[in-house]
């Protein structure tokens, strides 16, 4: 009896499916009558028969829905790695992922040649003060390894309650064996626009990636940033222009909602293509425009990017690339230039499905490829900047009594000798980290990219045209 309920289930199921799929058919037949699904259909008649006969002579006993799901997650295996099967579990925590925070590591991952890789580690993060990078490559979770898994299932392994730690294996370039990294958990609260002003009258945002509420933050950063610079231009009796130039860096930024990616953008286009999403019908062509309402226009801008600006990072990249409309700087991007559709179904679950690529107002595909820079600058280890800086602030000091050739050494009375070498200790513990204002005085793209903006307003006003003549009037 029970098996007859089993089955009966199992056939609601398959039923459901089944009738899905051909009005699914059947739609798509209206654009494309031109193939005829059923000998494709009857196949799934295998996959029932293979269900059933699990059901009944499996050495142990199974739940259907694990059967379901893991030949769901097996279909969806031999697509790209962006297309994924969610659980109602991870469904629900895919949601909380947009709204900017959940409980975690704090990194961005994806599968590249076949390899679980690290995008970037989010600003602040546990993974990112633990020291992971960029191309990391993921090779075991816990005692797990990754090489058959597949993103969300990578993701709900490093997910988990606040204070609990989880341990990875890290392959990178340099190492010979994976090294053990143990971090611990926290709340990931992500601050997607974060904001500062360089010198009084540059602006600098930074986009930590694209979430519900972006390109809105954006636009009140933008709106503090520009007040602030024409306070500073009144205060020493200048001309209130407001900024002078704008930073936008989208380093190391994953990607996120399309919609917003469009929006940021807009903020800086006022006409013209943003993107285009083009899926698998070519007659199903998506094409996002820009708005003249609201555009900051006379704003001169640099984008900062490197091997982690990823998805939506790109889109906005590249609309401003093309239009001319800010010098992009830094390095070569990641490439994904693939637009995913998210479908909630009847058991809360969800399919995560790649159901279009982008292109750049000028036709460009990124998939693969990544956005080349205008101008190519490679980063510069922040800490040695400082080091350097501070040696050479050290030679311009006077000279001391201990610097001079053959000084008489000190006298030591009792208990200076142990005080001389707690402090030879102390010399020896590393560095302190980096504050915020080092950060930014220390980042040689950032600094590179002020210096562009500014010699932008030198040029300008060394060649601007002269006044034209009036006409006479007699």
């Amino acid at each position: 009896m029970r098996k007859s309920r089993k089955l009966f289930l199992t056939f609601i199921i398959f039923s459901s499916l089944l009738a899905g799929i051909f009005l699914g058919s059947f739609l798509v037949s209206q654009v494309s009558a031109t193939k005829s699904p059923t000998s494709q259909y009857e196949k799934i008649g295998i996959l029932l028969k293979v269900l059933n006969y699990i059901e009944n002579n499996y050495v142990e006993e199974v739940k259907v829905q694990d059967l379901i799901y893991g030949a769901i997650n097996g279909m969806l295996s031999s697509l790209d790695p962006h297309t994924n099967f969610l659980t109602p579990e991870l469904f629900k925590e895919m949601k909380v992922d947009t709204s900017g925070q959940f409980g975690g590591l704090g990194i961005e991952i994806t599968i590249k040649d076949g390899i679980l890789t690290v995008i970037s580690p989010i600003e602040g993060t546990p993974a990112f003060k633990a020291g992971l990078k960029s191309n990391d490559k993921i090779v075991k979770i816990e005692n797990e390894f990754t090489d058959k898994m597949n993103l969300i299932e990578a993701v709900s392994k490093m997910r988990g309650k606040k204070g609990t730690p989880v341990t990875i294996y890290i392959m990178r370039e340099g190492l010979k064996e994976p090294k053990k990294f143990t971090i611990v958990r926290d709340i990931i609260k992500i601050q997607s626009v974060k904001s500062s002003m360089l010198e009084n009258e540059y602006g600098y945002i930074r986009l930590a990636n694209f979430q519900e509420q972006t390109a809105s933050d954006l636009k009140k950063a933008l709106e503090k940033l520009d007040n602030d610079a024409q306070k500073y231009q009144s205060k020493s009796n200048q001309m209130k222009v407001g900024l002078k130039g704008l930073i936008l860096d989208v380093r190391n930024n994953p990607g996120g909602l399309l919609d917003q990616a469009v929006g940021v953008s807009d903020l800086f286009l006022e006409k013209g293509i943003i993107v285009s999403t083009i899926g698998r019908h070519k007659e199903n062509k998506d094409i996002e425009y820009a708005h003249k309402s609201g555009t900051w226009k006379n704003v001169p801008m640099v984008v900062l990017v490197n091997g982690s600006s990823a998805s939506a990072s790109e889109i906005v990249g590249g609309a401003l690339q093309d239009h001319k409309r800010a010098v992009v700087v830094g390095t070569k991007t990641f490439g994904k230039g693939s637009v995913q559709q998210v479908i909630e179904l009847d058991d809360k679950s969800g399919l995560k499905l790649t159901v279009a690529k982008y292109y750049t107002p000028s036709g460009r595909s990124i998939q693969e490829k990544g956005l080349d820079p205008d101008i190519v600058v490679e980063q510069l280890d922040p800490k040695i900047l400082k080091e350097e800086e501070q040696k050479r602030v050290g030679k311009k000091q006077g000279w001391r009594e201990a610097d001079l050739p053959r000084h008489f050494k000190g006298e030591q009375k009792e208990g200076q000798k142990e005080e001389e070498n707690n402090n030879k200790d102390e010399e020896t513990k590393p560095e302190p980290q980096l504050t915020q204002e080092e950060i930014i005085k220390y980042d040689y793209q950032l600094q590179q990219g002020i210096s562009y903006l500014k010699s932008y307003a030198i040029f300008n006003q060394m060649y601007a045209l002269p006044p034209k003549p009036q006409a006479a009037t007699n």
